[in-house]
């Protein structure tokens, strides 16, 4: 007399292979991605919990220098950004509050210029008699977008060697007058012949929101270094500090 399989065997016993794979294949899964899961808490964990420069852990930040060193190394004066008719100009959002302290007043602003350990100040008279510079440019902001803005004032290379032509230091510090927002530029890019000194946009002087009497333009930065209402230059052998740096955000902003 032939057995009557048991219901159990009649389930798995005509069961196709394929079936059987599936099943192997989706334990296998569930377990890899649990792993991974472990493995993705744990390694979050380890680096919130390591030592911060500004508000970046820094392995993090070892990544940032690590691009930096990388884009600088190809850096050149030769490679300028494009440049575009003046009629397709626009103006530009107006981003950030920082260093724009209410009630300032442009008439009475002067330039602090420190430089070889004496500080000197200057008025917008001194930076328009340097030789006038127009480009149309786009700004381009980090958060993304971009326009196309035509600018005016002194290429900050003629600005050196007018007032620091012993030039032989490796950065700039500028900040707004309240010393509320400042940025720090490596001097190759300073002295980039598309990085300027501006007091007009798009064929009128700068306004107030825009950075009024004086602002850095420069292509070879994001916007978060074109820093507004300019209240002091410096020039200094130690890396400046740096207002979105401090924040997380790359040092060197390049393009």
């Amino acid at each position: 007399m032939i057995r009557s399989p048991k219901k159990s065997d009649r389930s798995t016993a005509g069961e196709p292979d394929a079936a059987q794979e599936m099943r192997r294949r989706s334990r296998r899964s569930f377990l890899v991605l649990g792993l991974g899961a472990v493995a993705g808490i744990a390694g979050w964990e380890w680096l919130v919990t390591r030592p911060r420069i500004g508000d970046t852990p820094y392995p993090l930040r070892w990544a940032l220098e690590f691009n930096e060193a990388t884009v600088g190394r190809y850096f050149s004066d030769a490679h300028h950004s494009a440049t575009y008719p003046r009629e397709q100009a626009r103006e530009p959002r107006v981003n950030g509050g920082e260093g724009m302290s209410p009630g300032f007043d442009p008439s009475a602003w002067r330039l602090k210029l420190q430089a070889s350990g004496t500080t000197t100040q200057l008025t917008i008279d001194d930076i328009k008699r340097l030789p006038r510079t127009e480009m149309t440019t786009q700004l381009r902001c980090i958060e993304g977008w971009s326009v196309v803005v035509a600018w005016a004032g002194c290429r900050f290379s003629d600005f050196v060697s007018r007032y620091h032509p012993s030039d032989l230091e490796k950065y700039v510090s500028l900040k707004t007058p309240d010393e509320l927002y400042y940025v720090g530029l490596d001097m190759k890019s300073a002295v980039h012949p598309q990085t300027l000194l501006c007091y007009e946009m798009n064929g009128s002087p700068l306004t107030i929101d825009h950075g009024a009497p004086l602002r850095l333009v420069t292509t070879v930065k994001y916007g978060i270094k074109s820093i507004k209402r300019i209240g002091t230059i410096a020039f200094t052998n130690d890396r400046p500090a740096d207002f979105w740096a401090e924040r997380g955000y790359d040092w060197y902003a390049g393009l």
